[in-house]
């Protein structure tokens, strides 16, 4: 890691990585393959932080510290792994990856104090993610909305606005450099540290 910190991907501990090094990782680890209709490919760095926004857009009141960290760590496996495995690959990877993934996962879970999900709550949370990937299919990766239903299965309907773009301006939808996208990233991740501490 950045730190000098050592992950062991097959036996991690919540105690292997610093934040900035998440941060970093999930800024240099791209959806859609590191494919993109702009210079940049999408990091999953920029796709978290959607997600977190997209789920207080719906919730209707102010999400709790707790919940929003949970969104916003929603892919931190794949920062601490580097790797974004597209959705239709996954089954051909089998078990073991799976179960490297989720343990992974239990580590971040450990290291930032986050509950389990809940039904209802996973549901929300898939319902934001879905919808931030028909909607990134479409701006940042250049599908047509009709390939988003027939490939994704996604029956959502993109959106138009970039739910970011409010918060830190910029061009619509463009994919961040990772230096910017690791920037916002660790602050956000921060801000929610302290919150609930």
């Amino acid at each position: 890691m950045p730190s000098g910190k050592r992950l062991d991907l097959l036996d991690p501990t919540p105690f292997d990585w610093e934040d900035a090094d998440l941060a970093l990782g999930l800024a240099r680890t791209y959806r859609w393959g590191g494919h993109s209709a702009w210079p940049l490919p999408l990091s999953v760095a920029q796709h978290s932080l959607t997600v977190l926004q997209l789920r207080r857009n719906a919730a209707g009141a102010p999400l709790d510290p707790v919940t929003a960290l949970r969104e916003l760590l929603h892919d931190a496996e794949e920062g601490l792994l580097g790797f974004d495995c597209i959705s239709v690959l996954k089954p051909f990877l089998g078990t073991a990856f799976r179960d490297l993934t989720q343990r992974l996962e239990q580590a971040v879970f450990l290291r930032y104090g986050l509950p389990a999900w809940t039904s209802a709550a996973y549901l929300a949370h898939k319902r934001a993610d879905r919808l931030a990937a028909a909607s990134e299919a479409v701006h940042a990766v250049g599908w047509s909305p009709d390939e988003v239903r027939r490939t994704l299965k996604i029956r959502m309907r993109p959106l138009v606005d970039d739910p970011l773009h409010p918060l830190y301006g910029g061009t619509p939808w463009e994919p961040w450099p990772p230096t910017l996208a690791a920037e916002r990233f660790l602050e956000e991740l921060l801000r929610l540290k302290q919150s609930i501490t």
